[in-house]
């Protein structure tokens, strides 16, 4: 079996869940980190895991399948990914749902151009999430599709926060309302506005000298992420943030409700719990990382999303072993 070879740009939480997940994997193998920090500065989860600056890539193009970018939605992935799809095989995790279209057709042109394949927006919503929604619609035309995130320390919405000036650290929880889980579940069908299915809570740690309320009018107005829900902000120490919100759980539910005929409920329910949100998104990076090489050993070049991937492609199995094991 030949190895994926696969590189890590970017070394945060999510970097060090794809370092982990790659670990596991019997047909990858990890060529490095790349940082824009001093690589003697960042310390790996494993020992052995090679450490590089940005810079050594421009010399690395023949020796990576597969790079895994782990920067973050709101600045990092909208430059990073067109940027370095021009030179290697790239997967992404860009969550900003409102602006998906914009980011495909970016990177889509420099992939074509470049000749390579890039697979945006996967994880688990945009990504897992994205699919069930799909097949909620196709296989229930006759209905209502609903998302509901967390409880759970949101990643992206976290980062977000932590790039607002005068914020020191951050953690931003995602909290779904009970109420009304339970009334799709019984199959009302209601008509649910984003401020009535979830709400938003900050935790946060000023700089030094920092206005708090200009801290926290920023955030709760911050398009996308924000705005559109009610958000409450706490501020607390360092220390606190340090000792009470280290965990980084999330999960969530993807519920299809709807009519097979006049009177005849069906539901479809998704529901992955996470006890590293980090390291859950990460494992779904890597499988798609997988699907990312063989399609650009196929010649499959351009921009791709998880909806143009064949579940085969994921999965390590040949063909012949997923048709006798698990259909």
């Amino acid at each position: 079996m030949t190895a994926h070879r696969l590189g890590i740009v970017g070394y945060g939480n999510l970097g060090r869940g794809v370092e982990l997940a790659v670990s596991l994997q019997e047909d990858m193998e990890l060529v490095g980190v790349f940082t824009r920090r001093d690589p003697s500065t960042l310390t790996t989860a494993l020992e052995d895991t090679a450490v590089r600056s940005m810079d050594a890539l421009e010399s690395m193009p023949g020796e990576i399948d597969v790079l895994v970018l782990c920067g973050g939605s709101k600045s990092d992935l909208p430059a990073q990914t067109p940027q370095l799809a021009a030179r290697f095989t790239v997967v992404d995790s860009f969550d900003t749902h409102a602006r998906i279209p914009e980011h495909y057709a970016a990177v889509d042109a420099a992939a074509r151009e470049a000749g390579t394949t890039a697979l945006i927006s996967t994880g688990w919503d945009p990504g897992l999430f994205s699919i069930n929604r799909l097949f909620g619609e196709a296989i229930l035309a006759s209905g209502d599709t609903y998302t509901f995130w967390g409880r759970g320390l949101s990643q992206g919405h976290s980062d977000a926060v932590r790039r607002v000036d005068g914020v020191a650290g951050a953690v931003q929880y995602t909290i779904p309302s009970e109420d009304a889980i339970a009334r799709v579940r019984a199959g009302e069908r209601p008509e649910l506005s984003t401020r009535e299915k979830h709400v938003r809570e900050c935790f946060v740690v000023l700089e030094e000298g920092a206005d708090a309320e200009a801290v926290r009018e920023e955030i709760v107005t911050m398009p996308h992420y924000f705005e559109p829900y009610d958000t409450t902000v706490h501020f607390i120490t360092a220390e606190e943030l340090a000792r009470d919100h280290r965990g980084a759980p999330h999960g969530g539910f993807v519920i299809r409700s709807g009519e097979s005929s006049p009177g005849t409920t069906q539901t479809i329910e998704y529901h992955p719990q996470e006890e590293s949100n980090p390291e859950f998104t990460a494992s779904v990076l890597v499988a798609y990382a997988r699907a990312a090489a063989r399609l650009a050993a196929t010649g499959e070049h351009g921009a791709r999303t998880p909806f143009d991937v064949a579940p085969g492609l994921l999965s390590p199995k040949s063909p012949e072993q997923l048709r006798a094991e698990l259909l």
